[in-house]
């Protein structure tokens, strides 16, 4: 099997929310808490940072005219197209203490992100839907983290990485509602803590595991077929990219402290095992 390799360090505090770009070929993450984004192009095999926001970015979705969603810290989320940000959404009154951790577009371009927990209050699970109307899921999230669509688009995968579990929504693709929430996936506490994850075009989930130092793919069943070891404990996501959705990008954490951390802490990594993905949906956000 293909060994993860390093295609880009920034010795990120925590780079996270990988996402390809499809019209241009390329992949951008951004390190969460410094508010950098970045974008690799393997094409040329160049890399670069493009932002320096200033405050943390915690989500990402593509808009459909190829433009960016950053969905930022008090709620805030923004535009960002050609160097030039838009602000969409200025603020959630009751996140002004917290951030969005992860973000998924649906077919329909709405969106589903998370807020952190804080020491005063819980965190939620919202819908943004185009118009850029909020709708409350969930008002007791710890840290709401990775999802993904099965491939008939009629649930939803939700991770708590505090509750070491992916959960599993029936999803309403007319109306975005979710429902029937339960336990699909729980994770062994000394396995480390579920964080990023995405699904294959064979409906195979596949989890990032913080402190676990693993990669891991999980049958639709939810039961493990493969996990694969990185040099960098805390594995923060996962997505795929390139023309045929065979390139598996994976970002890591801890660059902060290589030493203890793993000698590709905080590195963006590319493998390569001829398993197909399918392109994230595109949000249409105020479009």
């Amino acid at each position: 099997m293909q060994e993860p390799k390093i295609v880009a360090n920034y010795h990120s505090h925590n780079a996270e929310v990988p996402l390809w770009h499809a019209l241009e070929q390329c992949l951008y993450w951004a390190d969460i808490p410094r508010g950098h984004l970045f974008r690799y192009d393997p094409a040329a095999e160049r890399h670069e940072q493009i932002i320096d926001s200033g405050e943390p970015i915690g989500g990402m979705t593509i808009q459909e005219d190829g433009s960016l969603l950053l969905f930022k810290s008090r709620g805030t989320v923004d535009r960002w197209f050609e160097g030039k940000i838009t602000t969409l959404i200025p603020e959630i009154p009751e996140e002004r203490d917290s951030r969005f951790n992860d973000a998924i577009a649906d077919p329909e371009g709405r969106v589903y992100s998370g807020t952190m927990a804080t020491s005063d209050r819980p965190g939620s699970f919202y819908r943004i839907d185009p118009d850029g109307s909020l709708t409350k899921i969930l008002d007791e999230t710890k840290i709401p983290n990775g999802m993904g669509f099965v491939p008939d688009q009629t649930q939803l995968y939700y991770t708590d990485s505090i509750d070491g579990k992916i959960y599993l929504f029936d999803y309403d693709r007319a109306t975005g509602n979710l429902s029937n929430q339960r336990v699909h996936i729980e994770i062994p506490e000394q396995e480390g803590v579920p964080d990023g994850m995405t699904v294959d075009a064979e409906g195979y989930i596949w989890s990032a595991r913080w402190d676990g130092g693993h990669l891991f793919r999980y049958a639709p069943d939810g039961s493990e077929v493969l996990r694969i070891p990185f040099p960098a404990k805390k594995i923060s996501c996962v997505t795929f990219g390139g023309a045929d959705y065979t390139d598996i990008y994976v970002t890591t954490a801890g660059g902060n402290d290589p030493a203890t951390e793993g000698s590709g802490a905080g590195a963006l990594f590319h493998l390569n095992l001829g398993i197909p993905g399918v392109p994230e949906f595109l949000s249409r956000i105020g479009i």
